[in-house]
């Protein structure tokens, strides 16, 4: 069993590069099934859920190629099996987003429920009733999601209960082959939405409005190959700022888009950071504890949930009292109990934290509990006096290169540690 062993108190300095966005990776991934044309792709991450997509795809039939650090070349040419692997699909919820590009191409999907990171109800019945007003027969059964169209799926209106990501995205994917006109109401406005859209119209869709709330798609009869580079990850960019500034540090960090940032440079600034933008980077410089403020999570571009556990993690060292209200997933607080083993003090009510802010937090054994709660945790022992050993670090590496790699080269003492007598143990 890995571990990271934090000894916190050192004023993190210097520059972090950010890799590209895992979000905006994966569905493109699960895109490059709707041609059978190669497909190269750049500012690829090294991380875990790549990986396991990539074995998704594999288990199809396509073949994907590695051929030099972040870069991956697709071909889809040769898919002979449309029912995705149990374990793979389990392990990672994302992977549910191969079914449109095989729906709409093949005829035919079938694929596992979906897994993921502990945080909450995330259903997928957006997705379906996408895919049956587009004109499929979809069953569920035994733990298993079965969908088939007669002919091509054909274009219609779909409206989305909620402006869900991955609903937007499988029936964007869906749409570029079917019939007709698509139109997505209500569709999700994140950037990473935008860059599967830029991708498909790379590859010759006809997508219009990416990154509103009304997405329209004029079916093709058939897509290309292309060369794409995807966006920087906007969520590695805003931690690595919340790790400057609960640093009381000094930290420039590079390829990021500004635009994406916006929410989390608002409150960073609100807090009393100071925050210098360039084209392509942002530097951030913090002294003397942040001032108490007030977040809410929004779909984009509001506040992002995926950056709610590391802004209360730098909340709890405030000079104040801070409410944080979480509107997107039900079960994202997971990370409250273990902050408040450092030493914070936070009370849940509903789906509101509040943090009453402390002059210092201390050292403690820690578990990461799923992706974002784990980075919170690493933030809160850079700032913490004395060591924090932080268990379950595995969830880290499904979003983050190299997490405390990058950390220690901006000052932190981090260090990823095996534990050789619980693995014999175990």
């Amino acid at each position: 069993m890995e571990t990271f062993v934090i000894r916190g108190g050192r004023r993190l300095e210097g520059t972090v590069t950010i890799d590209g966005a895992k979000n905006a990776i994966l569905p493109i991934l699960a895109a490059c099934l709707l041609t059978d044309k190669e497909i190269v792709i750049g500012a690829v991450p090294e991380l875990r859920d790549v990986y396991t997509i990539a074995e998704v795809l594999e288990s199809l039939g396509v073949r994907v190629r590695t051929d030099l650090p972040g870069s991956l070349t697709v071909q889809a040419d040769d898919v002979d099996r449309y029912a995705a692997p149990h374990d793979l699909v389990r392990r990672m919820r994302a992977s549910f987003l191969v079914m449109g590009p095989l729906l709409t191409r093949f005829g035919q999907a079938r694929i596992p429920l979906p897994g993921g990171c502990a945080i909450g109800s995330r259903p997928i019945d957006l997705h379906l009733k996408g895919f049956e007003a587009m004109g499929a027969t979809v069953a569920v059964e035994q733990g298993y999601i079965s969908a088939t169209s007669r002919g091509r799926l054909h274009g219609n209106r779909i409206y989305l209960d909620i402006p869900s990501v991955g609903a937007t995205e499988n029936l964007m994917m869906a749409a570029v082959l079917a019939e007709g006109v698509t139109v997505i109401e209500n569709a999700a406005e994140e950037p990473e939405v935008v860059d599967l859209a830029n991708f498909l119209g790379s590859m010759g869709a006809q997508v219009h409005g990416a990154g509103t709330r009304v997405v329209r798609i004029d079916g093709v009869d058939q897509l290309g190959g292309t060369r794409y580079v995807a966006i920087p990850d906007r969520i590695e960019a805003g931690t690595f700022m919340v790790a400057a500034a609960i640093s009381q540090g000094d930290v420039v960090v590079s390829n990021v888009i500004i635009d994406h940032l916006k929410p989390v440079v608002a409150k960073l600034r609100e807090m009393g950071v100071e925050i210098t933008e360039d084209s392509t980077s942002v530097r951030v410089t913090a002294t003397g504890r942040p001032y108490p403020v007030d977040v809410k999570t929004l779909p984009y571009p509001g506040f992002p949930t995926d950056m709610q556990a590391q802004v209360m993690a730098l909340l709890t060292v405030s000079s104040g009292t801070s409410v944080v209200t979480e509107t997107v997933f039900e079960n994202r607080f997971m990370h409250v109990d273990e902050l408040c083993r450092m030493g914070a003090h936070i009370g849940v009510e509903g789906r509101s934290a509040i943090v009453r802010g402390v002059s210092v937090l201390s050292g403690a054994p820690v578990i990461a509990t799923d992706l974002r709660a784990g980075a919170a945790l690493v933030l809160a022992g850079l700032a913490a006096v004395g060591e924090t050993e932080l268990n379950g670090i595995q969830h880290i590496d499904r979003g983050y290169v190299h997490f405390e790699r990058k950390l220690a080269g901006l000052g932190a003492d981090i260090v990823r540690r095996q534990d050789a007598l619980r693995g014999v143990a175990e």
